[in-house]
C-alpha cells in the first residue's frame, strides 16, 4: 500500500485559505479517481475539491469549519493494490508530524443540554449556504429568526427543507432535548504553552437603545477583510471626470432589439464601458500591473473583473480573461454569462482569479459617482455613475449653444505608490474619449 496526500488546491493568485464547508467522505470510504472528496469556500466562491488518486481515506486531518492554508495537507488515501487485503480502521487516523515536544491532557468535558438541534462552530457562528441565504432574503426572513430555525442537516445546519419548512408554517417551532453527555476530549498542549495563563474572560458589551445585532456571514467577514487590507496596503488617490455618453446611449437604444434578436443575448452599457477601458489600457499599460515588493509587474493579459451584486447583499467579482481579444459580441456573452453565474451561485474557481483591472458600476443602484477601493494585488479600480440627461454647453463652428445631453460621472482610484495623479489622470480622461467619442454609426 502508499499513501498519497490530498492537498488543499491553489484557487487564485490572491487566496492564500480555504475553509471547509462539508466532507462527503468518511474515514475507510472508498474513493475513486476525481470523486468529490470536500467543499471548500473562498470569500470569491465555493468549490468541490476532488480525489487524486482511487483508494481508501485513511485520514481526515482537518474538521468542518476549519481554515486551512493553500498548499496544506487536507486528508490522506491509501491507494490499494491487488496484493492488499488489509481493511482500513475507520477509526483510525494519521496525526500530522510537530516539531515541537507535545503532552497530551485527557480532560472531562461535560455536555450542556440544548434547546434545540442547532449546533454552532468553533466561533459561536452557523453557516449558511448561498441556497438557504437566497430563500430567506426572498422570503423576507431575518438573520434572528434564521438562527431559531433548527437544522437537520451536517452538524446541525439548516437545509432547504428546514427553511421550506418553515417558510410554510413559521408560527411551528421544533425543539429536541440532547441528553446531557460527558465525553474524553483529547487535547493536544505543546510543552512551550503549557505554563501560559488563561485568557481573561471579556465583559459581555452591552449596546444601548433601540438595537438589532445582526452576525456578518462568512462573505462579508472576508469582504471586509479584503477591503481593510487593501486600504492598508495601497495609498488610495481618487480622480474624477465627467463624459458625454449622448452617442452611446442613442447607439445602445438603436441596435438593442436587432441585437437581442440576433445574438440572443441583451446588450448592456457594461460591455461598451470595458471595450473603452480595454483600448485606454493599452494606452496605459501601467494601470494593469501589480507590485512585487520593489519590482512593478505589468501585466499583457488583460483581464478586467466586473464587480457583481449578489442576492445576498455580498458583492463578488467574475473575471472576464483576455478581453482585448474579444469583439463587443464576445464581451457581451462574457458579461451576461459570468453575471448570471454569480447571481445563481454557479461560478467556478477559475471565473473569479486572474483580474488585472476591475470596473464597478455604482450608477446601477443610482449612484452619480463613487470612490471605490482596489481590489488587490490590482492597482486601479475604476467605477461609472448613473447617466443622466443635463443641459449641457455645445460649442460649434457656428456658435455655442445648451442642448440635452446624456452625461455621466467616472471615477478611478488608484496606487499612489506607482501611480501618479498625472497618469491616473490621463487614463481617466482616455477612458472618457472613447466614451465621448463612440461612433453612433457602428454596426452590430
Amino acid at each position: 500500500m502508499s499513501s498519497v496526500d490530498l492537498i488543499m488546491p491553489k484557487l487564485g493568485e490572491s487566496i492564500m485559505e480555504a475553509t471547509i464547508l462539508k466532507w462527503h467522505k468518511q474515514i475507510g470510504d472508498k474513493i475513486a479517481m476525481d470523486e468529490t472528496v470536500l467543499d471548500i469556500a473562498t470569500d470569491k466562491v465555493d468549490s468541490e475539491v476532488p480525489s487524486t488518486a482511487a483508494g481508501i481515506l485513511e485520514a481526515i486531518l482537518f474538521n468542518v469549519d476549519d481554515v486551512v492554508p493553500i498548499g496544506a495537507v487536507i486528508a490522506k488515501i491509501k491507494v490499494v493494490s491487488s496484493n492488499d487485503s488489509q481493511p482500513i480502521n475507520p477509526s483510525a487516523s494519521i496525526e500530522p508530524k510537530k516539531e515541537y515536544e507535545e503532552v497530551k491532557i485527557v480532560e472531562e468535558i461535560p455536555f450542556q443540554p440544548t434547546s434545540t438541534t442547532t449546533q454552532a462552530n468553533s466561533n459561536g457562528m452557523r453557516f449558511y449556504s448561498p441556497l438557504v441565504l437566497n430563500i430567506a432574503q426572498s422570503e423576507g426572513i431575518s438573520m434572528a429568526d434564521l438562527e431559531k430555525i433548527p437544522g437537520t442537516g451536517q452538524d446541525g445546519r439548516v437545509t432547504k427543507k428546514d427553511i421550506l419548512a418553515f417558510v410554510a408554517n413559521p408560527n411551528k417551532t421544533s425543539h429536541t432535548a440532547v441528553p446531557i453527555q460527558t465525553a474524553k476530549a483529547e487535547i493536544i498542549k505543546p510543552v512551550v504553552e503549557a505554563n501560559v495563563k488563561p485568557v481573561q474572560e471579556m465583559a459581555p458589551v452591552v449596546y444601548p437603545g433601540n438595537v438589532e445585532i445582526i452576525e456578518m456571514d462568512r462573505m462579508r467577514k472576508l469582504i471586509a477583510k479584503h477591503m481593510v487590507d487593501s486600504k492598508h496596503t495601497s495609498p488610495h488617490v481618487t480622480s474624477f471626470a465627467e463624459c458625454d455618453v449622448t452617442n452611446l446611449v442613442l447607439w445602445r437604444e438603436k441596435v438593442k432589439k436587432e441585437f437581442e434578436k440576433r445574438e440572443g443575448e441583451k446588450i448592456t452599457f457594461t460591455p461598451l464601458f470595458i471595450e473603452a477601458i480595454v483600448k485606454s489600457l493599452k494606452k496605459y499599460p501601467m494601470l494593469s500591473s501589480s507590485l512585487d515588493g520593489d519590482k512593478i509587474i505589468i501585466k499583457k493579459d488583460l483581464n478586467i473583473g466586473m464587480a457583481t451584486a449578489l442576492p445576498s447583499g455580498n458583492l463578488i467579482v467574475p473575471v472576464i480573461k483576455n478581453a482585448d481579444q474579444l469583439n463587443l459580441v464576445g464581451l457581451t456573452k462574457q458579461v451576461n454569462g459570468l453575471a448570471t453565474a454569480a447571481r445563481n451561485n454557479k461560478l467556478k474557481p477559475d471565473d473569479t482569479t486572474g483580474g488585472t483591472f476591475t470596473l464597478t458600476n455604482v450608477g446601477t443602484f443610482g449612484s452619480i459617482m463613487g470612490t471605490p477601493i482596489i481590489n488587490q494585488p490590482q492597482v486601479a479600480i475604476m467605477a461609472v455613475g448613473a447617466i443622466k440627461k443635463r443641459p449641457m454647453v455645445i460649442e460649434t463652428p457656428q456658435g455655442d449653444s445648451i442642448a440635452i445631453r446624456h452625461m455621466m460621472y467616472i471615477s478611478l482610484s488608484y496606487d499612489h505608490r506607482i501611480i501618479d495623479g498625472a497618469l491616473g489622470s490621463s487614463f481617466l480622461n482616455a477612458v472618457s474619449k472613447e466614451l465621448e467619442n463612440f461612433d453612433s454609426n457602428r454596426g452590430i
